[in-house]
């Protein structure tokens, strides 16, 4: 893998700070977060970060104490703050916890055990506090993610919990993204023209230039000293895919172009790159570099090619919700189905991950470019976009279908209405490019479009 997920949270409970009696909402603490800390604990490269040093409750009530929380939280490099309620909360430091990190934030608490008998007071009234915050928040315009009231062991706090994290890591990695570009458009492709300025004055997604001239004096250094990892990086490709039409050189080339890329992503501080590939590598280098992005992306650096910056960061976007678990493939919306009126091929000449075959022995690589079908299954498609300063999210859910076979890469999918799609894509202001990804995640990006200020949400 090129590079991990791992995921900081700021645990930060809250009570309000005299009345419902704080005893009763330290037993609420002791009951409920370590259950917490369990759930964040299982779900894979989390690390949580709490506040049992602030006072003797460990739990955030004071106004002058925000300002120690969030000198600890930032100190900690925290990627999102988790602040559950042990009885009513102290709407007023969440509001400003949340104000002053900026952070994707979790709001939740658990159910009030039933009232005392004999007119006694109510220990907790953790719900009442609930709509507290949330007001809190909204006024201080924080973005935020409200799971429902629900006992602890719930089912449904664990999953979503889990997709909290799945958010954060799009957040992570879609604010502050560098993107890499490997020389310039096709000059026909009007389509994936980007606007640099915006990117970086509304997003902070910076455009990183590589001219032809880096990538290919990065390409003769490895290629000349880099013999070890060029000889590996060939074993793993041929051990896995059939490769007899191709000669020994082509496929040494191609590692070391490989690894030229992922060497520039690491000097650069690239998660996602956008790369020319209709005559750069062909003409130097002898070969189209169709397998290589492909390869690229089933190591967690996506790559889009034909220059298509939009799409990098549509897949760099799916790739931080899945965390590597499976990676994405960038396709062209091609042609409908010849007998299905809601299915769709998606296809491209050969850069889509290997591992997402259908079937492994009919894999093979012509040409350098990778020829199979992939497997089915649910999938997510996606696509980030603009049109006059407008940027907008498309998002919707298919399914993989059987359908003809055709050369290079490809997958036939099923939707729940292809003609409501096809307008969406036509109309705009999107392409004929789209990222997808195994696995059903539009809750997730759902859920990270509060988060995307200036991004519209366009679901189908």
């Amino acid at each position: 893998m090129f590079r991990d997920y791992k995921i900081i949270i700021g645990l930060a409970p809250t009570r309000r700070d005299k009345f419902p009696d704080p005893k009763e909402a330290l037993k609420n603490k002791l009951r409920v977060i370590p259950k917490l800390k369990e759930y964040l604990g299982s779900i894979h490269d989390v690390k949580v970060v709490d506040i049992d040093w602030l006072n003797t409750d460990g739990m955030l009530y004071a106004t002058e104490d925000v300002s120690k929380v969030e000198a600890h939280f930032r100190q900690a490099g925290v990627d999102a703050v988790f602040m559950p309620h042990c009885n009513f909360g102290q709407e007023e430091v969440v509001g400003k916890l949340g104000k002053a990190l900026g952070k994707p934030f979790l709001l939740w608490g658990p159910r009030d055990e039933t009232p005392p008998p004999d007119f006694a007071w109510r220990l907790t009234d953790t719900q009442c506090g609930l709509f507290a915050s949330g007001k809190a928040l909204l006024r201080y315009g924080v973005p935020f993610t409200y799971i429902e009231n629900c006992w602890v062991d719930a089912p449904l706090l664990k999953k979503e919990i889990e997709k909290f994290v799945r958010v954060v890591s799009v957040m992570k990695d879609f604010t502050g993204l560098r993107v890499g570009q490997i020389s310039l458009r096709p000059r026909q492709f009007h389509s994936v023209i980007i606007n640099e300025d915006e990117l970086l004055e509304k997003f902070g997604i910076e455009v990183v230039p590589i001219n032809a001239a880096e990538i290919l004096s990065t390409f003769q250094l490895v290629y000349a000293n880099q013999k070890d990892q060029i000889k590996k990086l060939v074993k793993e490709t041929t051990d896995a895919i059939n490769c007899s039409t191709m000669k020994k050189e082509e496929l040494g080339k191609m590692a070391a172009l490989e690894l030229s890329i992922m060497e520039l992503a690491r000097k650069y501080g690239l998660k996602a790159l956008a790369s020319e590939c209709w005559s750069i590598f062909t003409t130097n280098l002898g070969f189209p570099p169709c397998f290589v992005l492909g390869d690229l992306s089933e190591k967690a650096l996506p790559v889009a090619c034909e220059t298509d910056v939009h799409g990098a960061i549509t897949s760099a976007i799916l790739a931080a919700a899945a965390r590597g678990e499976t990676p994405n493939f960038l396709a062209d919306v091609t042609i409908r189905h010849p007998s299905n009126d809601n299915a769709e091929l998606l296809w491209h000449c050969g850069p889509f991950p290997k591992s997402l075959a259908k079937d492994y022995s009919q894999r093979r690589m012509v040409e350098a470019q990778g020829q199979w079908e992939l497997k089915g299954g649910d999938i997510t498609v996606a696509r980030f976009d603009a049109i006059g300063g407008k940027y907008s999210l498309f998002a919707g859910q298919a399914v993989g279908t059987e359908g003809p076979s055709t050369q290079g890469n490809y997958l036939w999918i099923e939707t729940d209405d292809w003609p409501k799609w096809e307008r969406k894509l036509v109309c705009g202001p999107y392409v004929h490019h789209v990222a997808g990804i195994h696995g059903k995640f539009i809750p997730v990006l759902d859920e990270a479009c509060k988060y995307m200020r200036h991004v519209e949400r366009d679901f189908v």
